[in-house]
């Protein structure tokens, strides 16, 4: 019953750091990589559509961001081009419509806390015209547009080249993501948007205490926009306590956040770190991830990577929750989201 609901539904991933480990390759083994490591997984998972972050590892900060968030960039073009009966990189909601009619995953472009633009807010419209459409302005720590959650002892808001990228994101139709922002600039974003905002990986503070998860008033927020909250996978968020990183926690922060944000604004941001950290543990590559008080090679049993997603339906419907509700959550939300908001100009 649940594999039926699984494959009828369209699931959405909006967190899944896979460029990084296409990108670590070389050139020439990026569109075939992702052939043989990673596509095999997607399917096997249901994945309709997949946001791919552009995340740039601290070796490269600062002097070396923009030309790395450029390299990812061209990565995830090339391995498009490399596939194209499979997937499709897509910049609004008809290429999507597209895609998914045509059998193939819908692949969305992200910045994640967009260290290349630095405080160079008028960089957006040269990202957006090589198909970024979803961007977050922080990760752990400080940078000149916002603090990262790391950082809310600090108590900021965002600084004034972050509210003109918030502006500067909503005339593009860019899709502001909140996660890793501190909670002083949630609440700042909160304040100044005019369009739908989105947590790409967030799951919910009320369940665990830690800075990177969403209070129910910031769940509540994100709502209010017309936004989603997507909820992350990573055992660390979900739990301070080893024993509990199952797939029943998850959907507890899943049932969580529908029940304060409401059933229209969940979906699943899963922020498979673990495989993606195998996958750039030497000997492949240099350099590591860095995850702060976590645990980067943790897992959730059968959730490691894409190909878990069915547990996540089949726990949603062993508690009972209605067929529509699971279409919801499992990626309707993020696709209305999307196809009304990407690239659509203010």
């Amino acid at each position: 019953m649940f594999a039926e609901l699984h494959h009828r539904a369209v699931v959405a991933d909006t967190h899944n750091d896979l460029l990084m480990s296409v990108a670590a390759r070389p050139p020439e083994r990026w569109a075939s990589y992702f052939r043989d490591r990673w596509l095999p997984q997607l399917r096997d998972g249901g994945v309709d559509l997949q946001v791919l972050p552009v995340f740039i590892d601290d070796r490269y900060r600062p002097d070396g961001a923009l030309r790395e968030t450029l390299r990812m960039i061209e990565a995830a073009h090339t391995l498009a081009e490399g596939n194209p009966g499979e997937v499709r990189l897509c910049r609004d909601g008809a290429e999507i419509g597209a895609a998914l009619a045509d059998g193939r995953i819908a692949l969305v472009l992200a910045l994640e806390s967009a260290p290349g633009i630095d405080a160079n807010v008028e960089l957006f419209p040269t990202l957006h015209r090589l198909g970024v459409r979803v961007a977050s302005i922080a990760h752990w720590g400080r940078t000149p547009l916002a603090d990262g959650s790391g950082e809310d002892a600090a108590g900021s808001r965002l600084t004034s080249h972050g509210v003109e990228a918030v502006k500067e994101m909503e005339r593009l139709g860019m899709v502001f993501d909140v996660s890793h922002l501190g909670v002083g600039g949630v609440e700042h974003v909160l304040e100044l948007a005019t369009r739908p905002v989105m947590a790409t990986h967030s799951a919910a503070r009320a369940l665990r205490d830690h800075h990177r998860n969403l209070s129910d008033a910031q769940l509540r927020g994100v709502a209010a926009t017309g936004g989603v909250v997507c909820v992350n996978f990573f055992p660390g968020f979900l739990s301070d306590d080893p024993g509990d990183y199952t797939v029943e926690r998850i959907a507890d922060h899943i049932e969580h956040v529908s029940t304060v944000a409401g059933i229209d604004h969940v979906g699943l941001g899963p922020d498979f770190v673990h495989e993606v950290t195998v996958d750039l543990t030497p000997p492949c590559c240099e350099g590591d991830l860095a995850y702060g008080d976590i645990d980067p090679l943790a897992i959730v049993p059968g959730l490691e990577g894409p190909r878990g997603l069915p547990l996540v339906t089949e726990i949603l419907v062993k508690r009972g929750l209605p067929d529509e509700d699971i279409v919801k959550i499992l990626g309707g939300n993020v696709l209305r989201l999307f196809q009304a908001e990407l690239g659509r100009p203010a």
